[in-house]
């Protein structure tokens, strides 16, 4: 047997296998590795000591273990992201519910103002809600919080959930409300007037008017 023929021969790749949950550890210089991971079909190739990995789907759904980079991204018909709204306003926060404003520094006692609701393009899901006084007074607790809406062809505010605040809070110290933490699930659903309600309990927490920050992140089903 002649030494080119020979060469070719020891240059063939190991042959394939099919083996679930085969470590990639096992595979040879040159080798493939076919297997099925938690349902993907997943093709592992080594070149030069390093293992390179590909997958593959049979419904279209596609998985990226870490990070996706690309110089350019384009979504045709539906994705999920998370948006966030500022509603910073300014009050002393009487025992009246009112109405946090998605645009501008003003609260009121009525979901059906231009500043203090806002019409779902999409179905959202509140994940988080943070809120931080620059004063208040000393041993202040018990604030309500709500999210409320508003049914197409209709003018009655439903409440959707609530959560209750019973601890002491302080001056410029952050609190969060979790997605976890509501009465229940905080879902608004598209083509709907949302709003964040706030009551405190019996009498006014802070001093006098002081500014009151406050944040909130929806989980947003967009589709064009």
């Amino acid at each position: 047997m002649s030494r080119d023929i020979r060469r070719l021969i020891n240059s063939v790749e190991q042959p394939q296998s099919f083996n679930d949950g085969a470590p990639a550890s096992s595979l040879q210089e040159g080798g493939t590795l076919v297997s099925l991971d938690n349902g993907r079909l997943i093709v592992r190739r080594k070149h030069k000591g390093v293992v390179f990995k590909s997958t593959m789907s049979r419904d279209g759904n596609e998985i990226v273990d870490k990070k996706l980079t690309t110089n350019e991204l384009e979504y045709k018909r539906k994705f999920i992201d998370y948006r966030v709204f500022n509603h910073n306003f300014t009050d002393d926060l009487p025992a009246t519910k009112v109405y946090l404003p998605w645009s501008g520094p003003s609260e009121n006692t009525t979901m059906l103002d231009p500043r203090n609701g806002f019409l779902t393009p999409f179905k959202m899901i509140c994940q988080k809600l943070i809120f931080r006084f620059d004063d208040i007074d000393t041993g202040a607790t018990d604030i309500v919080f709500s999210i409320n809406r508003i049914d197409e062809l209709d003018d009655t505010i439903d409440v959707v959930c609530t959560f209750d605040y019973t601890s002491i809070m302080s001056r410029d110290t952050v609190y969060t409300i979790n997605v976890s933490d509501w009465s229940a699930s905080p879902i608004i659903e598209a083509n709907r007037i949302a709003g964040i309600g706030v009551q405190a309990d019996n009498t006014n927490i802070t001093t006098s008017e002081r500014h009151i920050f406050v944040t909130s992140v929806w989980k947003t089903f967009i589709e064009i």
